[in-house]
């Protein structure tokens, strides 16, 4: 795949590989209309799209949709480019899967950046802003048998996004699991984490998993 990053962007690492290893048997099984949020770069659409999905991607920075834009062609693929504050450009629509590589880094408060790179990384002092704005808003956004993917780390608590999936009427499990060291954003950070009691003390590992959330398919009456 081939990929131009404008200064503001965050560059895909690992976890985004991660959720699209998890993204392409979704899309083997028919789900085919794939909205990705907070897209960045476009990475997963466009691996959506050159999967055969019909592939739309969000973000609220222009300078990721400028992204979108040229990188899609670059890939020979077509991927709708909207912009909004996470489902805010799709509303009243729904999709057969959605998938989201949304910020997660605990930032320094719970007022979000607003420019610069750091808005691709800081999301709140427990860094579950926006993933738990995703788990609240997923559902109404997912056509009946839909799934939704969401990558984090373990310092976000991933059973606390189980729990929310699950309150949102959707079947929710971890789907995938990665042990690595910390990255070096947090690495960075490791201590003011253990104070807040994000990382046990000591710990500078983590698992970057992918939960997975599926709404109830329409049973046919008999």
């Amino acid at each position: 795949m081939r990929l131009i990053r404008l200064p503001g962007v965050h560059r895909p690492i690992s976890d985004t590989w991660m959720l699209a290893d998890a993204m392409r048997p979704e899309i083997g099984a028919g789900r085919r209309r794939v909205l990705d949020v907070c897209t960045g770069t476009g990475a997963l659409a466009i691996a959506a799209a050159r999967e055969g999905a019909e592939a739309a991607a969000i973000d609220i920075s222009r300078r990721a949709l400028a992204c979108v834009r040229v990188n899609a062609a670059l890939n020979g693929v077509r991927v709708e480019a909207l912009r909004g504050d996470l489902f805010g450009a799709v509303a009243g629509r729904r999709f057969d899967l959605i998938v989201t590589n949304p910020p997660y880094v605990p930032g320094p408060s719970d007022r979000l950046p607003e420019r610069g790179i750091e808005r691709a990384w800081y999301a709140g002092v427990d860094g579950r802003v926006l993933v738990d704005r995703i788990c609240a808003e997923a559902a109404e956004h997912l056509a009946p048998g839909g799934s939704v993917l969401i990558v984090h780390s373990t310092v976000n608590d991933e059973q606390e996004t189980v729990r929310r999936l699950s309150e949102g009427g959707l079947e929710a499990s971890v789907a995938a699991r990665y042990e690595g060291p910390l990255g070096p954003l947090m690495l960075a950070q490791a201590d003011e984490y253990e104070r807040r009691g994000l990382l046990a003390p000591g710990q500078r590992n983590e698992e970057v998993v992918v939960v997975r959330g599926e709404l109830a398919p329409v049973r046919s009456p008999r």
